[in-house]
């Protein structure tokens, strides 16, 4: 309960900047709560006219029952009104903040969470917070208002009879809290339910292409309607217990009132009271009922938004990437890795002990099997995974010491998964960092990647929109504008990884001698297993299991007659 207390109040922190807002909701919800109060003064003020035969006050009575129309929807158009300001500006800020700490957070963490789940938390969750913030206050505010001016008001018109509406409250309180666990649960289910349905739905969109292929429709049909199905139940079951809540309250609210009247009833009590001071009564008591059911309501909207506000606050609270570095070194490209190891949480190690001095300027492949850490090791140079121990060196700095922007905008790298983004071609070129670059040097880094005839066949050269994932072009033209995208980085080590697998023989003909230029006063590091884009290598390192097995030119290595002479007597086949 005070881990609750904890993060409602973290919750509501993010409403201080919006009090001038939440002053004019208190306005507009006290005016809302007085016009409530006032039916009841309304009706005895009428009853009296009629008794008494006051036709100045009967004919006053239509004007004040259109100012009271007036002023209560007056009352409810601010309160709700300003409401939904402080709810959706909630909303986006905390968005934000969320988007922001997703772009900080470790690679790792893409790794270990779905893209469904990441997305629900961004677009779901988040949406389910105001429930529990702005949403619940509102309520809170509007009704707790209505509530206290009709107890106020029954308080000063019979102090005992009213005694007797709150023995009940305890009863009450008990209920509510019994459905606040129940629905808390149900909320959190609901919450990870939206996560698979998100990632069914993400992975179906961007592998159309292989559920189409495959005949995979009705398998992913199925795997949509199990999610579905379960959101739906645990989604009925939350209104189950809300459903149910609010008539059980409603129905002690009505032995209350039937009490009251009863004891309202015996002439002993009676005594002096006029008709239109027991009608005003009773009907202050009735109205009671409708502001005390909204408040039990309040519970599933509270549990919907603390199960959400836990999820957010969890992410938010992650550590983001380790950024301790401080120094902004201009690398020449000088690569050491002194007895690097990289080991996984379950245990298993991607690189042991792992030693190796690349020469700024210099070139080296890495080849071996699929598994045998070359690719970590590419992401240990980049940092988007940390060394379990060891040291990585750039010329001669602590790689942890280096500014991690500063580290990334000096290394370029084109990656065996091209990603591309639903932008022009020009933009996914001059990406990032490098979106102030001329067209001049756009156009350069194009031709030099061998992609600047194909950009000019396209519909508006330069200008065209690439779509989702860039799927309108080819396996090598999407490989190419990444290449360009690398060139026109010109930062001191790139790192090649499979950049040619997609490529055909024409293709990669091009990119081989677009390559040879881009590799010219830079550190090369190279994951390939065509040949040609590794005999020139001026040295090649035969990965297997984390390790280094062999290292040396093209043709020392063949001399040698072992890894690597396996490797390319089967042509690199074996991945």
């Amino acid at each position: 309960m005070n881990q609750d207390l904890k993060v409602y109040f973290r919750l509501l922190a993010y409403l201080k900047p919006y009090w001038g807002a939440a002053l004019l909701v208190l306005v507009g919800f006290g005016m809302n709560a007085a016009t409530e109060v006032s039916v009841a003064k309304l009706l005895e003020y009428i009853i009296n006219a009629i008794q008494h035969q006051n036709q100045q006050n009967l004919d006053w009575f239509p004007v004040l029952v259109v100012l009271l129309i007036f002023f209560r929807g007056l009352g409810l158009f601010i309160g709700g009104y300003y409401t939904a300001v402080i709810s959706r500006s909630l909303i986006f800020h905390i968005r934000q903040e969320v988007f922001a700490k997703l772009l900080s957070l470790p690679a790792q963490y893409y790794l270990d969470n779905s893209s469904g789940q990441i997305t629900a938390k961004i677009m779901y969750n988040v949406e389910q917070l105001t429930a529990a913030s702005s949403e619940s206050l509102k309520t809170l505010v509007q009704q707790g208002f209505i509530t206290i001016g009709l107890l106020g008001y029954l308080l000063y018109s019979n102090w005992r009879l009213t005694i007797c509406i709150l023995v009940f409250a305890p009863l009450i309180g008990l209920l509510i809290r019994k459905a606040a666990k129940r629905m808390r649960k149900l909320s959190t289910q609901v919450q990870n339910t939206m996560g698979d349905i998100n990632h069914v739905v993400q992975e179906s969109v961007n592998g159309n292409a292989v559920v189409k292929g495959f005949g995979g429709e009705a398998f992913e049909q199925q795997r949509f309607y199990h999610y579905s199905n379960e959101n739906l139940k645990r989604g009925l079951k939350m209104v189950v217990v809300q459903q149910m809540n609010s008539p059980i309250v409603q129905l002690i609210m009505a032995i209350a009132l039937s009490i009251i009247i009863w004891l309202a009833l015996r002439p002993e009590i009676l005594g002096d009271t006029s008709a239109g001071e027991f009608v005003a009564y009773i009907t202050a008591a009735g109205l009671l009922a409708k502001p005390i059911k909204a408040l039990t309501d309040i519970n599933e909207k509270l549990q919907r938004g603390m199960a959400a506000a836990y999820s957010v606050f969890e992410l938010l609270d992650l550590s983001s990437e380790k950024n301790t570095g401080l120094l902004k070194p201009t690398l020449k490209g000088d690569v050491q890795l002194k007895q690097v190891s990289l080991t996984y949480p379950d245990g298993s190690k991607a690189i042991e002990d792992f030693s190796l001095h690349v020469n700024a300027g210099e070139t080296v492949a890495l080849v071996g099997r699929s598994g045998a850490g070359k690719s970590s090791l590419v992401n240990l140079l980049i940092r988007f995974q940390e060394v379990s121990s060891g040291q990585i060196l750039l010329d001669n700095i602590d790689i942890q010491d280096i500014e991690l922007s500063s580290l990334r905008s000096q290394i370029a790298m084109v990656n065996q998964q091209v990603v591309l983004f639903d932008r022009t071609v020009r933009e996914n070129i001059a990406y990032g960092q490098l979106q102030d670059a001329t067209q001049e040097q756009i156009v350069a880094a194009a031709k030099a990647a061998y992609a600047h005839e194909f950009i000019m066949q396209l519909p508006q050269g330069y200008d065209t929109p690439l779509g989702a994932q860039g799927l309108s072009l080819s396996g090598g033209q999407r490989q190419r504008i990444a290449i360009a995208r690398a060139i026109l980085k010109n930062a001191p080590i790139l790192i090649l990884d499979e950049a040619t697998s997609a490529l055909d023989n024409e293709s990669e003909h091009f990119i081989q001698k677009a390559f040879d230029e881009a590799m010219q006063d830079r550190t090369t590091i190279v994951i390939a297993h065509r040949l040609s884009t590794i005999e020139n290598a001026d040295r090649i390192v035969v990965m297997d299991k984390g390790r280094i097995v062999e290292q040396g030119s093209h043709g020392e290595l063949m001399a040698k007659q072992g890894a690597y002479y396996q490797l390319h007597q089967r042509n690199f086949e074996e991945r």
